[in-house]
């Protein structure tokens, strides 16, 4: 009776252990597969991320290009070319990683995607360095257009003034009036014979001028011959930037109201038939004329 207590123990307990086998291998074979599983979807989402880097560095390839055309700053290209080198060299790493590696791929994604993020920032810094270069320049040719503006009034402004002070100079100059030239005989009358001419007397009044300066003028009276000879004693005055022969001169005090003026001329040669000319000018200007015709 005790033996077959004993075997009954025993059975028990080797179907005991049995069933405890048989759970454990059930229970590990679920862990495996898990385990499986959970790698083989690691696996597929490295697949995905390194195929998602690929394709972006690809973008970036094409965004590189192009910023090399605009980067004009020393110290964002050569970040620009130390950062691209590493995103290159850690994507050449991915591709050669084998697929089943998922750890070192999580580990490689996560490098270039940080690298991704220090490449776009870079973009968006010469974004901005591009777009304050665009104002930079519209600011510099408004102000460009500005000066030239401003060029454009202050000549205006020059040439209103020439203007105005040539109106002013004209309005300003003298003007001789009642302008007339006769010749005298030796008893002081007129005469139109040439032959009895002792003495041209040219007479005519100064205008009144209240634009005028008030002060002392020298007048200056030329006769020119029916030959086109200057009656003179020698004396010149400046005319047009050259100095030309005067026959009588007279200083006047001229206060800017009408002033007669006669000056006189003796004849001491034989002179000519025809018609004479009488001048009159004052501050460089010819201010009236006259013509007189002797027989």
């Amino acid at each position: 009776m005790k033996q077959k207590h004993i075997l009954t123990g025993a059975i028990v307990a080797v179907v005991l252990v049995l069933v405890g086998v048989i759970v454990w291998l059930m229970v590990a074979r679920h862990e495996d597969a898990a385990i499986k599983e959970e790698l083989t979807q690691l696996q597929e989402l490295a697949e995905m991320e390194k195929s998602e880097m690929e394709n972006e560095y690809q973008n970036f390839a094409m965004q590189y290009n192009e910023m090399k055309m605009r980067i004009n700053n020393d110290s964002l290209a050569a970040q620009w070319e130390a950062e691209h080198k590493k995103y290159e060299e850690t994507l050449a790493e991915l591709k050669r990683t084998k697929a089943t590696d998922a750890k070192e791929i999580k580990r490689l994604t996560d490098e270039l995607k940080t690298l991704r993020d220090i490449l776009r920032d870079l973009v968006h810094q010469v974004d901005s360095l591009q777009q304050l270069n665009i104002q930079l320049n519209n600011e510099n040719q408004n102000l460009r257009n500005t000066n030239e503006q401003q060029q454009l009034h202050i000549t205006n402004l020059t040439d209103e003034k020439e203007a105005l002070t040539e109106k002013v100079t004209i309005a300003a100059q003298l003007d001789a009036t009642g302008i007339h030239a006769q010749g005298n005989n030796k008893k002081g009358k007129a005469t139109d014979k040439i032959k009895d001419v002792k003495k041209f007397v040219v007479s005519f009044n100064i205008s009144r001028n209240v634009t005028a300066q008030a002060g002392n003028r020298s007048i200056y009276v030329r006769i020119t011959t029916p030959t086109g000879d200057v009656l003179s004693h020698g004396g010149s005055f400046n005319y047009e930037n050259r100095n030309i022969e005067y026959s009588m001169r007279k200083d006047i005090e001229y206060n800017g109201e009408e002033t007669g003026v006669t000056v006189y001329w003796d004849v001491a040669e034989a002179l000519s038939a025809g018609t004479y000319r009488a001048d009159i000018f004052a501050d460089g200007s010819n201010i009236g004329h006259t013509t007189f015709t002797f027989k």
